[in-house]
């Protein structure tokens, strides 16, 4: 009696599975890139500002419950939500936070995150803008 009875099979979920590895790869290689043409262009975008004398506000965090927290960080908000922002050194950010009794008391901690070139893209809303829009757009005020 063989060891395996269907050699076949065992191939084809090798195959299979270096298939899948590739295509993650892939699209961690496609979404640094991405994040590092978006950075790229956030960093263009502080030095316009400063330049223009685009003053930067003290950025604040939400809860999903409408809530606001102070952050110690300070920027500009990229939508009219203000959920979303580019801090003064070039960092991109969600301001959407869970509640938090800690938070209300000594701020919101939130970190950066890669930037997209396109805000919203895959979200369930169906609204997405391009960053550069975005951005062009406080540039614009």
């Amino acid at each position: 009696m063989p060891d395996d009875p269907n050699p076949d099979a065992d191939d084809w979920r090798a195959q299979r599975a270096r298939a899948v590895a590739h295509h993650g790869a892939e699209l961690d290689r496609r979404r640094a890139a991405e994040a590092d043409r978006a950075r790229a262009m956030i960093a263009e975008f502080a030095a316009a500002a400063r330049e223009a004398g685009l003053a930067p506000e003290p950025l604040r965090a939400r809860s999903y419950g409408g809530r606001s927290y102070r952050t110690s960080l300070k920027g500009w908000y990229l939508d009219q939500a203000r959920t979303i922002a580019v801090s003064t050194d070039g960092e991109y950010y969600s301001l959407l936070v869970p509640a938090s009794a800690t938070a209300w008391l000594t701020g919101a901690d939130v970190s950066p995150q890669p930037p997209r070139l396109i805000i919203g893209e895959g979200a369930r809303d169906g609204e997405s803008i391009p960053l550069a829009t975005l951005l062009q757009r406080l540039l614009g005020r």
